[in-house]
């Protein structure tokens, strides 16, 4: 693999708040990022023209959900993700280890692969590390996972069963992977156990690729775990390589994640609460379905400087969401997305500044004691 290709520029610290430069074949990622979630080669609601006028500068795809459908050697004749979905900027796939263990209706798992069901029609299929490989490399993102398996938190003796076997996994899929144009990012696993935690980041670390993954968090486990489990792992990060914490996307989750030393993060999370109403706000989440928004001439968020907030109020928002327009879910998904790449570029600038602590401390005491109920 060519790394020159993927270098990592660490700009500025402060504390362990990193502010860096990733390099990919498709352009710079400006960290710590925020990268909005196309699951099937799309931002639910959005076209790509909206998804780069928020400032999103890299969106995830998912293998699992594309290899079903409409299948990778499609996506490959057609030119790969980026001339598929018309996105020129980095993406990212991951490996569909995640959706095989949580979105299977059957699973069986053995040393060298998992065999699952699908959950669209049911038909039976095979994911093994070389397999994972080969479909992301027909996708073409920029960025690639390896094959993991990703296990119930609370159940140690399977999670080192599943660690141990990420591990071999790991391994596989450094040795079948043919393309350099592509960065190859481990994952770190191991529940929130603190041994294995530090078993995989040392074992990943070791393996020497382009950027580390951090997996099986966010998926069950409190807040306060996740953080520690954070914390845990700082010490055996290599300090040239991003960081990369998988499926987090609260605003609380972010900068906790960038106080930790977390540089690129990934979520559904802001166009699934916009198909509910629901909208980030500096003083709290909102739901813009309650009757109190039907004659509020304010927009979402005053400090947004988003297409929806600089347009359109807080009633017009209520009134299609009554009248159940479409628009209502693009409109709250541009202003979350926006949100959350605009919480990414004040934080890189106070890392830069060396203000960071303060900006975060003052940021989460607005947003988490004002939050209002869903």
């Amino acid at each position: 693999m060519n790394k020159n290709i993927f270098s990592f520029d660490l700009l500025a610290q402060d504390g362990l708040a990193r502010a860096g430069t990733f390099h990919t074949p498709h352009g710079a990622l400006m960290t710590p990022v925020f990268a909005p979630v196309g699951t099937q080669a799309t931002v639910k609601s959005l076209t790509p023209s909206q998804i780069e006028e928020t400032g999103a500068s890299l969106v995830l795809s998912n293998t699992y959900h594309l290899y079903l459908r409409p299948g990778a050697e499609l996506v490959a004749e057609m030119g790969g993700l980026h001339e598929f979905m018309q996105w020129s900027k980095p993406m990212l796939t991951d490996s569909g280890g995640f959706q095989v263990f949580s979105l299977a209706s059957m699973r069986k798992v053995d040393e060298d692969g998992v065999t699952f069901k699908s959950h669209i029609d049911g038909s039976m299929h095979r994911f093994t590390p070389e397999s994972s490989i080969a479909i992301q490399e027909k996708l073409g993102a920029d960025i690639i996972m390896a094959f993991d398996e990703c296990s119930d938190p609370n159940d140690p003796v399977y999670n080192r069963k599943a660690m141990a076997r990420t591990h071999k996994w790991l391994e596989r899929c450094i040795k079948s992977k043919s393309r350099n144009d592509q960065a190859l990012f481990g994952i770190i696993q191991g529940g929130v156990d603190a041994e294995m935690r530090e078993e995989s980041a040392k074992f990943v670390a070791s393996m020497d690729l382009p950027g580390i993954a951090i997996g099986g968090l966010s998926v069950g486990e409190s807040k306060q775990e996740m953080y520690t489990t954070l914390d845990i792992l700082n010490p055996y990060l290599p300090l040239d390589k991003p960081r990369y914490l998988m499926g987090v996307g609260t605003p609380e989750d972010l900068l906790n994640g960038i106080l930790r030393g977390v540089d690129i993060f990934d979520c559904v999370l802001p166009t699934r609460l916009a198909r509910h109403q629901a909208a980030f706000t500096h003083s709290g989440r909102i739901n813009l379905m309650n009757a109190g928004y039907a004659h509020d001439a304010n927009p979402i968020d005053s400090e947004c400087d988003c297409y929806t907030c600089s347009t359109f109020t807080r009633a017009y928002l209520r009134h299609l969401i009554v009248a159940k327009e479409m628009l209502a879910s693009s409109l709250i998904s541009i202003h979350n997305i926006r949100f959350l790449i605009k919480l990414m570029e004040d934080s890189r600038q106070a890392i830069q500044s060396k203000s960071f602590g303060n900006f975060a401390n003052l940021f989460l005491e607005c947003y988490l004691h004002s939050k209002e109920a869903i």
